[in-house]
C-alpha cells in the first residue's frame, strides 16, 4: 500500500471527524452550557497528560511492527514483545485511573473555579473522565501497532466510525439522560471500551502467527528495545510540558466558563495539527521500514516530498485561521462576544502550531533511524526556555500571553534547531530544504489569506461559510502553487505520459 493511499484515508478520516466537531462543539456548548463544557475541555488535556504513562511502549510497538514488516525482526521477538507491553499497559493504567479518582476530590474544590456546577458533580464527572482515559490508551497501544503494520486503511474506518459515535451519538443520550458532565462521561466510557476490544481484535488478526500467552508478568523482551522506549518516553515527557503546560495553568487560573470558550479557539487551531497528523501517521512506517530495508536515498527523496506536502497543509490552514480568525469563530458559535474575544488566541495559536508542524520533520527522520538523543536535547532545550516564559506570560496576560509564547518559541526552533537536526540525518542540506520545501509555500499561502482580509464580509451564517469555504480554497491554491512537486503533479495530469512497459522478469508495483 502506498504512503500516498494510506495518507488520504487517514486524512480523509480526520476530515471527517473534524468537520463534525465543528459541527457539534458549539451544540455541547449550547446544550451542557460554558461551565459543564469546560469539563469536557479538562477532559482533553487530562487525556494528553496521560500520554507520558505510555513510557514511549507505544511508539516502540509502532517501530517494531515496522521493522517486522522489513525483515529486520523475527515474529517470535515481536509477539513476546507484544505480550509484555500489554501485561504493563494495564497494571501501569490502572494504578494511574486509581490514583486519579482517589484525587478527584482535590481538583473539584481546589483546582477548578466552579460558579454553577456543584463540586460533587464535578468530582464525579473527573472519576469517570479517569476510566475513560485508561481504556482509550490502552487501544492507542493496539492502535500503534497496526500503524506499524501500515494497516491504516482499515484503522480510518474504524477511527471515523468510532469518533463518529463519540461526537454525535453522545447528544440523543444527552438529551435522554440529562446533559451534564457525569452523562458525558459515562457514555464516552462505554465507547471507549467498545473501540478498545475491536481494536484488540484487529491487531491480533495481523500477528503473524497465534501463539500461547505465557503466564505471569514477563519483562525480559523489554531489554532490546528499552533504549528506545526511554527515549520516546523523554520525548514524549518533553512533547506534553511544551504543548500542554499552558492548558493545564489556564485550568486553573480562568473560571471554568471562560475556560471552556479558551479550549474551542484552541480546538479550532488544531486543526493545523490534524490536517498534517494524518501524513506523518503514514510517513514513520514507512521510514522505519526504508531504514530497514538500508534504502537512504529513497528515505531522503520521501522525506522532501512529505515536507512539501506538510507545508502545504499546515500553510494553508494556519493562514487562513489566522487571518480570519473572529471571522471563523463568528460562524462556527454564532457568538460574535466570543469571537472577539477569543480571535487573537485562535490566531496565535493556528500560527504557532503550523510552525511546530515543519519543525517536527527532522524528528520523523530521527525516528526512523532509532537516533533520538538530539531531538532529545533540541526539545528539552525549548522546553526550558518555553515553560517560564509560559508561566510568566500566562499569569500576567491569560490565554493571549500562552499563545504569543507558544509562537514566538516554535519559531525559534524552527529557526535555530532544525539546521542542527538537519546535519546529522537529511542529504542535501538544510538550506535547501528550507528554501525550496518551505518558504515559497507559507509565503503565498500568508500572503493570499492577508489579502483576502479586505474583501466585503458577509454578516449572517450562511453567507459567511461560504465565503470562508472561498477564502480557505483560495489559500490552499496559493499554497499548492508555491510547491514544486504540486506544480510538477499539476502538469502530470495536464499532460499524462504512458509508462514504459517493464522488461521480462521486472517486478510490476
Amino acid at each position: 500500500m502506498t504512503v500516498a493511499r494510506s495518507a488520504v484515508a487517514t486524512a480523509a478520516s480526520r476530515v471527517v471527524l473534524t468537520v463534525l466537531g465543528i459541527l457539534v462543539l458549539p451544540l455541547y456548548l449550547k446544550l451542557m452550557g460554558p461551565e459543564a463544557y469546560g469539563l469536557v475541555a479538562l477532559f482533553v488535556v487530562l487525556q494528553v497528560w496521560f500520554q507520558l504513562l505510555d513510557m514511549g511502549l507505544v511508539a516502540t510497538l509502532a517501530r517494531e511492527a515496522a521493522r517486522y514488516r522489513g525483515g529486520a525482526l523475527g515474529s517470535d521477538g515481536l509477539l513476546a514483545l507484544v505480550q509484555a507491553l500489554e501485561r504493563v499497559f494495564v497494571v501501569v493504567l490502572a494504578l494511574a485511573a486509581v490514583l486519579l479518582v482517589a484525587a478527584s476530590g482535590l481538583i473539584a474544590e481546589r483546582w477548578l473555579t466552579l460558579e454553577h456546577i456543584a463540586p460533587s458533580e464535578a468530582r464525579r464527572a473527573i472519576e469517570l473522565m479517569a476510566l475513560c482515559i485508561a481504556v482509550r490508551m490502552l487501544g492507542e497501544l493496539y492502535r500503534a501497532a497496526i500503524t506499524g503494520f501500515e494497516n491504516l486503511v482499515w484503522l480510518a474506518g474504524c477511527s471515523a466510525a468510532f469518533g463518529s459515535a463519540r461526537l454525535l451519538g453522545v447528544l440523543p443520550w444527552l438529551a435522554f439522560a440529562g446533559a451534564t458532565g457525569t452523562q458525558f462521561f459515562a457514555y464516552q466510557l462505554v465507547v471507549a471500551a467498545a473501540e478498545t476490544l475491536v481494536l484488540r481484535a484487529q491487531f491480533r488478526r495481523l500477528l503473524p502467527h497465534p501463539r500461547a500467552r505465557t503466564a505471569g508478568l514477563r519483562l525480559q523482551p523489554l531489554r532490546s528495545v528499552f533504549g528506545f522506549s526511554l527515549a520516546m518516553s523523554l520525548a514524549s515527557v518533553v512533547w506534553v510540558m511544551a504543548s500542554q503546560i499552558d492548558k493545564l495553568l489556564l485550568s486553573g487560573l480562568l473560571t471554568l466558563a471562560d475556560y471552556g470558550a479558551f479550549s474551542l479557539a484552541v480546538s479550532a487551531a488544531a486543526g493545523v495539527l490534524l490536517a498534517t497528523g494524518s501524513l506523518a501517521d503514514a510517513l514513520i512506517p514507512r521510514l522505519t521500514r526504508m531504514q530497514a530495508q538500508g534504502a537512504a536515498a529513497l528515505m531522503s527523496d520521501l522525506y522532501h516530498r512529505a515536507t512539501q506536502w506538510t507545508v502545504i497543509l499546515a500553510a494553508a490552514s494556519a493562514a487562513f485561521l489566522a487571518a480570519h480568525a473572529e471571522r471563523v469563530l463568528a460562524v462556527w458559535t454564532g457568538d460574535a462576544a466570543l469571537a472577539a474575544r477569543m480571535a487573537p488566541v485562535l490566531a496565535l495559536y493556528a500560527a504557532g502550531n503550523a510552525v511546530m508542524a515543519v519543525g517536527a520533520m527532522p524528528y520523523y527522520l530521527q525516528l526512523a533511524q532509532g537516533r533520538l538523543k538530539l531531538h532529545l536535547l533540541g526539545t528539552g532545550l525549548m522546553v526550558l526556555l518555553l515553560v517560564p516564559s509560559l508561566l510568566w506570560a500566562t499569569a500576567r496576560h491569560g490565554a493571549v500571553g500562552a499563545g504569543t509564547v507558544w509562537l514566538l518559541v516554535n519559531c525559534l526552533y524552527l529557526l535555530a534547531w532544525t539546521p542542527v537536526a538537519h546535519r546529522q540525518v537529511l542529504r542535501g542540506g538544510h538550506l535547501a530544504w528550507l528554501w525550496r520545501d518551505v518558504l515559497p509555500i507559507a509565503a503565498l499561502a500568508a500572503a493570499t489569506a492577508w489579502v483576502t482580509r479586505a474583501l466585503p464580509w458577509h454578516g449572517d451564517r450562511v453567507g459567511g461559510a461560504l465565503q470562508l469555504l472561498a477564502v480557505a480554497a483560495a489559500t490552499a491554491a496559493a499554497a499548492a502553487a508555491g510547491s514544486s512537486l504540486a506544480r510538477s503533479a499539476l502538469r502530470g495530469y495536464r499532460h499524462p505520459t504512458t509508462p514504459a512497459a517493464p522488461s521480462p522478469g521486472q517486478p510490476v508495483e
